[in-house]
Formats: C-alpha cells, structure tokens, sequence
C-alpha cells in the first residue's frame, strides 16, 4: 500500500471578542458535489514536499488554500486514515496527516491565486467554538477541538499582541 504525508493548519485569530477557525471549502468533483447537501468544510492541508517539514508545508499550504499568513504555536495531532484514489491507478492509500496550531499573522482570507481555484472554492472563519460541528470530517473535528482546549489551557495566547486581529 502506498504512503502519503501530508500536513496542515488549524489557524486560530481572536475577531469582535472571540475565537475564530480558518476553513476551506473543498472545490468536490461535481458527482460528489451533487451528492452532498451542504458543501463540505475542511481545514486547509496538502503534501509535504521533498526537502521540506511537515510544519512549513502547513504554513505554506495554509498560505496557497486562505491566502492568510500565519506563525506557528504547536503541533497538535496526526491524523491517519486509508483511502481509494479516485483518480489514475484507483489505489488503496493510508495517509497521514500532521496538524499544528496557527495563529493569524497577515491577509485577507480568501484571497487566493486562480490557479488554487481549481482546489479550493472558498476560504473564510467560523468559530472556534462551532468548528467541531461544522467540520465535514471527524479527525479534523478533533483537531478543532484540541485547537480549542490548547487556547483554553494557554492564557499567553490570550494576551493584547493577539486581540483583535485584522482580517
């Protein structure tokens, strides 16, 4: 079975007194789209290059997906799972996913280059609080959560430098 390594970002900004997740709606292949009720939530992820960490592929993914500029705080969880490729070869691939916990530096979220069009449909926050129920995905509806219990646990990051960030 083949091997994927992926990485991403839960991406947390303090707006209007709370905390909010930057997410990304997936652009589904149209027999899935049609299929689905409401379009899927995700939090943005993509391979981790040759030559490159695991947390600089989620900084950049995270940048190429919403278009925001992040820094980086932890790493919080790795998601494993197998999937069926739907495209080429159709082959059975076990993935895993490493997620750390960004926080908001710069952008305007959904301000994405055309050719990431092709990827991604839109970019925008929600709630942190909210995440876990508006996720599509069970793993990353854990790793919202965890983003939640780190900032609750760490009052630092409550502090002025991060209140109020700019969107």
């Amino acid at each position: 079975m083949e091997r994927e390594f992926s990485a991403g970002g839960a991406v947390v900004s303090f707006q209007d007194g709370r905390w909010r997740l930057a997410v990304i709606e997936p652009r589904p292949a149209e027999q899935k789209r049609a299929r689905r009720q409401k379009p899927a939530l995700a939090l943005p992820k993509g391979l981790v290059n040759r030559g490159e960490r695991p947390e600089e592929a989620a900084v950049r993914e995270v940048r190429e997906e919403t278009g925001i500029e992040t820094e980086l705080i932890t790493k919080l969880a790795d998601i494993r799972y197998v999937y069926m490729r739907s495209w080429g070869d159709g082959q059975r691939v076990f993935k895993v996913v490493s997620f750390y916990l960004l926080i908001y530096r710069s952008g305007a979220i959904g301000e994405i280059e055309p050719a990431m069009r092709i990827e991604v449909r839109n970019a925008k926050w929600i709630p942190l609080e909210e995440a876990r129920r508006q996720l599509t995905h069970r793993g990353e509806q854990e790793v919202a959560q965890l983003a939640l219990e780190y900032i609750d646990s760490h009052p630092g990051l409550n502090s002025s430098k991060l209140r109020d960030s700019p969107r």
